[in-house]
């Protein structure tokens, strides 16, 4: 079968999406691995090799069999009520105990019995209208029938696992939201992309599943690497990453001013890395100074080693020795990984800062917890003209401040802040209604695109440059009014 094909097979350390009503959560397949889902223990090994989109039943001890589909009975001459107002809940309806219950599941009998047993055995179900006796078998179905569904990842799937499960990590993005933005900033196949997210990844992934490979990404990230938690649950192929490289928001101001270097990036070890990150832009003299404390600590540490009770001197130093001499083998060994790594790291970030250099994105996709506007104005820099921009914040407030700078500023058309609206319906016969529990708000977009910005015209004085727009009729008018 294809590999992502429709009828895509469930294969061992696959990324995969466990499924039950509307509850979603993401899993690596694994042996003999106890996965927890909706009150529910179980094993992936059985899934191994079934259809996505197969749906299983828990039986004891965990395993999981293909659910074999049954014809609904469904008796025509159904008793029913005509209306509830007779029934009190009183608890006394249902005539099996807990325990009752307890043993039916011990002998190993399916969910699908339990609740046929559950109906027989409620003096009130005869009495309930039709529709309180469906939503009575749905409730306990639920509750008995532990049915999972495994579906392979989307964008559409994990935007909706993590809105419901934790929207706090993606700044309450919600997946209609997320469609505008793959929408408006208009991507596909051969882009070449900016995106700026601290949205677990999730954003950068939607990307990644829209243009399939090909194309090029750079994801800007902040503090000292990007987070991929959600782009990893998508299961891409390993091709998908070869175009996708990462440049830090903290070089980003540099590289716009031309002063950017590598140099400024740790040569020997990780520790200069850290002192890096805290004074960025180094000078010569300090690093040369910090490469020499590198080289010296065995000196120091054979010091600090040496006992100085000397009954014990003789043995502590032979074993002394052999330690050393072992630590210095793997501190050698330490140090060639270290430098094969900053090698990697440097040539990585050299080849981001030159797509960047060569200011001609596609777009740019910005959806992040930190104030657009100057993010923004530093980050459109790098589009090429005539091409979308889309900024998602989960407040209207930065965005609108974000709008005003961007028009005076000028070098952008289209300018439009929007919030889409969801309303999820019941669609079901004679009770078709939207759902009581509405989304309250998805957050806001700023979209629009780019154009040549005209030096000249936005750093004369604006009053200057917005009468030079206003048409004379127009001006006329405004001067002509009486104060």
């Amino acid at each position: 079968a294809m590999e992502g094909g429709p009828s895509a097979r469930i294969r061992e350390g696959d990324c995969a999406v466990l499924k039950r009503d509307e509850v979603f959560k993401a899993v690596s397949v694994l042996r003999r691995r106890k996965i927890i889902f909706e009150k529910q223990w179980f094993y992936l090994d059985n899934a191994i090799g079934h259809i996505y989109g197969t749906t299983f039943e828990v039986t004891s001890g965990g395993n999981l069999q293909p659910k074999q589909e049954v014809e609904e009975t469904t008796t025509e001459t159904k008793e029913a009520g005509t209306d509830n107002r007779n029934i009190v809940d009183d608890g006394k309806s249902q005539k099996l105990t807990h325990d009752d219950i307890k043993a039916l599941k011990d002998k190993g009998i399916k969910g699908q019995e339990i609740v046929q047993q559950l109906i027989e055995n409620s003096t009130t179900f005869r009495d309930k209208t039709e529709f309180a006796q469906d939503k009575y078998i749905k409730k306990k179905k639920k509750k008995y029938e532990a049915v999972i569904t495994i579906v392979k990842p989307s964008t559409r799937i994990l935007s909706t696992m993590y809105y419901a499960r934790e929207p706090g990590k993606i700044n309450h993005l919600r997946y209609d939201t997320l469609a505008q933005m793959l929408t408006l900033g208009n991507i596909h196949a051969g882009n070449k992309m900016i995106v700026m997210e601290t949205c677990a990844g999730l954003v950068l992934g939607a990307v990644m599943e829209r243009m399939g490979g090909y194309g090029s990404i750079i994801q800007m990230y902040p503090g000292g690497g990007p987070v991929r938690a959600a782009t990893s649950c998508f299961g891409f192929p390993k091709p998908f990453f070869d175009s996708l490289h990462e440049f830090p928001l903290s070089k980003v101001q540099s590289l716009l001013s031309g002063t950017f270097t590598t140099e400024t990036l740790p040569a020997e070890s990780e520790e200069n890395a850290l002192v890096e990150e805290e004074s960025n832009g180094m000078t010569e003299e300090k690093q040369t100074s910090l490469q020499e404390t590198e080289e010296e600590p065995t000196t120091e540490a054979a010091l600090e080693i040496n006992p100085t009770e000397e009954q014990d001197a003789m043995d502590i130093n032979a074993e002394d020795v052999e330690f050393k001499e072992n630590k210095e083998k793997e501190n050698k060994e330490n140090v060639r990984e270290k430098q094969m790594k900053q090698w990697e790291r440097r040539k990585k970030l050299l080849e981001a800062a030159a797509l960047l250099r060569e200011k001609n994105a596609d777009g740019l996709i910005v959806a992040s917890k930190f104030h657009p506007t100057p993010l923004l104005l530093s980050l459109l820099e790098f589009v090429a003209p005539s091409r979308p921009f889309v900024v998602y914040c989960q407040y209207k407030e930065p965005l609108l401040e974000c709008y005003t700078k961007l028009r005076e500023r000028g070098g952008v058309i289209n300018l439009k802040l929007s919030e889409t609206w969801l309303r999820n319906y019941q669609v079901l016969p004679d009770r078709s209604h939207p759902k009581l529990t509405m989304s309250g708000g998805g957050g806001y977009l700023l979209s629009g695109i780019t154009v040549v910005l005209d030096k000249g015209k936005s750093d004369s004085g604006n009053s200057e440059a917005l009468k030079m727009e206003e048409p004379s009729s127009k001006r006329c008018k405004l001067q002509d009014l009486p104060c």
